[in-house]
């Protein structure tokens, strides 16, 4: 549990953070997050994860609550007052706080920024990699902007706890036409028949993952050819491999989908390759050093 978080100037203890009762990220969901990697005391991507989080507050027309530089040192701050060595940075910035009213046009407000540090266990993440995980499907009945990446995740939630009940880890999604578009808090992936890995072309339908992103770059350069177009369950069903990519868990092998074993019904070889070689390829940059300002 983190025991230092930053909120809009200050450092508090877990227990004494908080937000107005009125902040808009609390009652309408009006917010962006980002969450980044931290492996071995250093940020994953984090130049990509900070250009997302730009992008996501520039389409919903929120405000930067600071320059780069400036939120970059409060990252910087609170990995180092949370003494985080292997874990994840949990930024999220609202629009900021005013009686409680829809309509957002003529208001100036204030930003809400907040910034957790959180430690997790690498091995654990490791051991559960080495058998693989299993996801079920289910509908996706989120908003039309998923590309944009907003706190309004309770369709994830319905959706991840389906999972459970169901005895998995994660949940795919499908839409109206029977494709999948991604996981509930990941991107799927499969490798086909053809040996190429296959996930869902970018579009208003899904986050434009930065483990994802980068996971092509990775693919390119040990030469497996990736495409990026849209499979149904009836294909991830007979692929060879699959995976979901994210920042929490980077590549995570998945072997049985719908109660239906994948390929062996153990981690594939490309996709442990793929694991391996990850964060050798990513970006990198010590908790202290700061990226370029906006």
């Amino acid at each position: 549990m983190s025991r230092i978080i930053y909120v809009n100037g200050h450092y508090r203890r877990y227990g004494e953070a908080g937000v107005h009762v009125e902040d808009r990220g609390l009652q309408f969901a009006d917010s962006v997050y980002e969450v980044i990697e931290i492996y071995n005391t250093q940020l994953i991507d984090p130049t990509r994860h900070l250009d997302r989080l730009e992008r996501s507050m520039n389409e919903l027309s929120i405000s930067p609550p600071m320059s780069r530089s400036a939120l970059s040192h409060i990252i910087e701050q609170t990995v180092r007052r949370n003494r985080v060595h292997n874990g994840i940075v949990y930024l999220q910035v609202t629009r900021g706080t005013a009686p409680r009213d829809f309509p957002i046009n003529g208001k100036d407000l204030s930003p809400t920024l907040i910034c957790i540090a959180r430690a997790t266990s690498r091995s654990a993440r490791d051991s559960i990699a080495a058998k693989g995980i299993s996801v079920v499907t289910v509908p996706d009945i989120r908003w039309g902007r998923c590309d944009i990446k907003t706190v309004m995740l309770l369709p994830a939630v319905l959706a991840k706890s389906s999972a459970h009940q169901a005895g998995a880890s994660e949940a795919w999604l499908v839409d109206t036409d029977g494709w999948i578009t991604e996981g509930a808090s990941s991107n799927a992936w499969i490798l086909n028949q053809d040996n190429e890995l296959q996930t869902r072309s970018l579009s208003h339908a899904l986050l434009p993952g930065i483990t994802r992103q980068t996971l092509i770059e990775v693919a390119g350069k040990t030469g497996i050819r990736v495409v990026e177009q849209a499979f149904n369950a009836e294909q991830a069903y007979t692929a060879k491999e699959a995976f979901n990519t994210s920042a929490s868990a980077t590549i995570m092998p998945v072997v049985r989908i719908d109660e239906q074993s994948i390929g062996s019904g153990t981690p594939g070889p490309i996709t442990q390759k793929l694991r391996q070689v990850f964060h050798h390829h990513a970006e990198r940059i010590p908790a202290s050093a700061r990226p370029a300002k906006y």
